[in-house]
Parts: structure tokens; C-alpha cells; sequence
């Protein structure tokens, strides 16, 4: 069997596949109303009370509207940022970091 169907899950312009090149951003349309999110990884959470944590911190940055974590605990855990334009990079930083975890590697 030679053909090959592209099932659209590697971003020829992303390094790595399409799911787990980051930082990226996407912007979304809703009944009107564009929403951003923007996926950040950070270091050394472990458990639920990890994820509470970084949660809350973030919501209280300007402009975001929701916070979605993917824990890989003892790892690095995915963070989307829902917000209706950009965050400030440097709140979201001092965000994460005031919440006692850190950007991974390669993240400014």
C-alpha cells in the first residue's frame, strides 16, 4: 500500500509535530468575539494542588479569560492561556513564577 492519506497532525512550519510545538499562539472566532490562546509549558508541577495553584495565579493576569493545564507531573505540563488578545508575556512569567513554578527551558 503506497498512498498516504495526511491526516493534518504535523505542522510542516512547527518543529516537532503539531501538537507539541511551542510557545504558540491561535486565534479563535466565537459568535462574533476572538478569543486567543497562547500554550506555555512549566516546569515542576506534580499533582492537582500544583495545577490550582498555577491556575489561579494566571486568571489574575490582565486580559485572560480561562487557564487550561494538561499536568505531566514531575515534567513538563502544557498551559493554555484563553484570552480575548495577547497577555503580557512578563505578567504571565511573574504569574507562574509567583505561584512557586518556573517556564521551561527555552521559554523568555
Amino acid at each position: 500500500m503506497t498512498d498516504r492519506i495526511e491526516l493534518g497532525l504535523k505542522d510542516a512550519s512547527a518543529d516537532g509535530c503539531a501538537c507539541c510545538a511551542v510557545p504558540s499562539t491561535t486565534e479563535v472566532s466565537v459568535s462574533g468575539v476572538s478569543l486567543v490562546s497562547e500554550e506555555i509549558l512549566v516546569a515542576g508541577m506534580t499533582c492537582s494542588h500544583c495545577v490550582s495553584s498555577v491556575s489561579d495565579e494566571l486568571s489574575t493576569v490582565d486580559g485572560v479569560e480561562s487557564v487550561t493545564i494538561d499536568l505531566n507531573a514531575g515534567a513538563t505540563s502544557r498551559v493554555t492561556i484563553h484570552s480575548a488578545a495577547p497577555v503580557d508575556h512578563a505578567a504571565v512569567k511573574a504569574a507562574v513564577e509567583e505561584a512557586g513554578y518556573t517556564l521551561a527551558t527555552g521559554q523568555a
